[in-house]
């Protein structure tokens, strides 16, 4: 399988005047150009196919993921996990993607999780080191791709990459 972790794009600042729940902070509209941007290079540049898409319920995750699945033409596919919000942990997310590929009837060999940081950043962490010591900082808009034989709580991954969205926007 491959895991694909997206970062958020960019979001009104915290504490900003009218947005006093973090969860309801939106992308700004530079945020929603860039995440346009990148999901369309994704598809052409990196020509990566996702048989699902998840994210974290909060706004600015949830706008993102998506911006992702209309340009993947897969707004049917996405669905929110709230293990991908910020306070989510590895385990709660490994366990709520191996439910979903224990009880799904197809293959779902590349899987998009829209998140924020630290969380996708300990994930990866955890999925390549057993840890959350070693954390993939993650820029937002960045993406990390993983391969996984198996799903499994720890060591089960190699890094195929991590893209800044400046390295992600150049790809043709």
């Amino acid at each position: 399988m491959k895991l694909f972790l997206l970062r958020h794009g960019i979001a009104v600042e915290r504490g900003a005047p009218g947005y006093d729940i973090d969860g309801d902070r939106p992308l700004t509209p530079k945020g929603v150009r860039k995440i346009e941007k990148i999901a369309g290079k994704m598809l052409t540049g990196m020509k990566i196919d996702f048989d699902a898409i998840y994210s974290s319920p909060l706004l600015r995750a949830r706008r993102t993921a998506e911006i992702v699945a209309k340009v993947f033409d897969m707004t049917p596919a996405l669905e929110f996990l709230d293990s991908l919000a910020p306070e989510g942990t590895p385990d709660a997310v490994i366990e709520d993607l191996s439910r979903r590929l224990s009880s799904s009837g197809t293959s779902l060999d590349n899987i998009l999780l829209v998140g924020h940081e630290p969380a996708l950043s300990e994930l990866g962490s955890f999925l390549l080191h057993g840890d959350v010591l070693h954390a993939l900082p993650m820029m937002k808009g960045g993406l990390c791709g993983l391969s996984i034989p198996a799903l499994a709580g720890g060591r089960c991954a190699t890094l195929d990459f991590l893209l800044t969205p400046r390295l992600i926007q150049r790809l043709d």
